[in-house]
């Protein structure tokens, strides 16, 4: 005699109580791990994706699984979540390949759109176009121009275009951070093109390096160039070069600074920057290099963007609270942001590198 079922007549056992009891005996089945596929360099692999982020991505479920960008992404996988920081042309086809036969899957981020980034010339057409003014401030883009001629034809072009000495000179391709300052007409014949030169404005030493993951927004401040004078202009005749401006070794958190050049963005501006940003550019995880001009408490300018920021720890908090009010499985494929969701609880392996004090 069979617990639970019922007896017939003749004996037989009833199936129906049978599987009414087979059902409730029955776990559910474990939930399915969310693997995330990354491409990235060496170097970037070993920053970012340190053992202690692995272990606290396994605690929620969350696989971390390299790419071999030499081969087909089909052939691999299967993956729930792309993330990547490799340029090419080969690696960009193998990409789109992937996303056009496997749309389910989300891509950090679309290649076009971070090529966008990637060229300083365009690099900041969409915060120029976008012009934004609001009552807690205007955010605007440097004058600048372009140049892929012979350098003793700068100072020509540069009076044409209606720009003002100093000018910051900067690699035409967004992979180097190595910059130089322009004080006089006859330095600016030294330049190399390609490049862009950009008005230099005067922001008290201080830039503001906004982090922007998914919906979420983190500042930090880092020091900058110094402000220059007309002192300044006619004694310091030449080209001077600067390797790492703002590094994560320049921040100036809890340096005693004039608090009018210490004071952060207004959050509602970033808010509204961010947001169109992110719609215009296609990106869910840049950052944007700000000043705020000296002087002044609400014109600030852009001055430089880039894709996936070096420092995974400076959105660590980010999305903290999101992760304990959230099925972290939805945020991520909702916010495209999977890994700031293991950031939230990650602590950094070298405080000292960290440039949040509270990290």
């Amino acid at each position: 005699m069979v617990s639970g079922g019922c007896v017939g007549a003749e004996g037989e056992v009833d199936p129906e109580g049978v599987a009414v009891e087979r059902d409730e005996a029955v776990s559910p089945p474990p939930a399915r791990e969310l693997v995330v596929g990354y491409a990235l360099t060496s170097k970037k692999a070993k920053s970012f994706l340190q053992p202690k982020l692995r272990g606290l991505a396994r605690k929620k479920g969350i696989l971390f699984v390299a790419i071999d960008h030499k081969r087909p992404l089909s052939d691999q996988g299967p993956f729930d979540i792309v993330l990547h920081k490799l340029t090419g042309k080969g690696w960009q086809q193998l990409l789109e390949e992937y996303r056009e036969t496997h749309p389910e899957v989300t891509v950090l981020d679309p290649p076009g759109a971070i090529a966008h980034l990637l060229d300083r010339q365009s690099m900041l057409q969409e915060v120029s176009e976008l012009d934004l003014t609001d009552r807690y401030g205007k955010v605007r883009v440097p004058k600048q121009l372009f140049v892929n001629t012979d350098p003793l034809s700068i100072p020509a072009a540069v009076t044409r275009a209606g720009l003002s000495l100093p000018l910051v000179a900067k690699p035409l391709v967004a992979k180097s951070h190595e910059l130089s300052l322009a004080y006089d007409p006859t330095s600016l014949t030294k330049l190399e093109p390609p490049l862009v030169l950009q008005e230099f404005v005067n922001h008290g030493g201080v830039m503001f390096k906004v982090y922007i993951v998914g919906d979420a927004i983190r500042v930090v401040r880092r020091f900058s160039l110094p402000n220059v004078d007309e002192g300044d202009l006619s004694n310091n005749p030449g080209v001077f070069r600067f390797p790492r401006v703002s590094c994560a070794a320049a921040s100036a958190d809890d340096a005693d600074l004039d608090p009018c050049v210490a004071e952060l963005p207004p959050r509602p501006l970033l808010e509204v920057l961010a947001r169109e940003l992110r719609r215009r550019l296609g990106l869910r995880l840049f950052n944007i290099d700000m000043i705020r001009q000296h002087g002044t408490r609400d014109r600030f300018y852009v001055i430089d963007m880039n894709y996936f920021p070096v420092v995974p720890c400076i959105v660590c908090k980010a999305f903290r609270n999101s992760l304990e009010s959230k099925d972290w499985l939805d945020l991520a494929h909702r916010s495209y942001a999977c890994s700031a969701c293991i950031l939230g609880t990650a602590k950094c392996q070298d405080t000292s590198k960290c440039l949040l004090t509270s990290c």
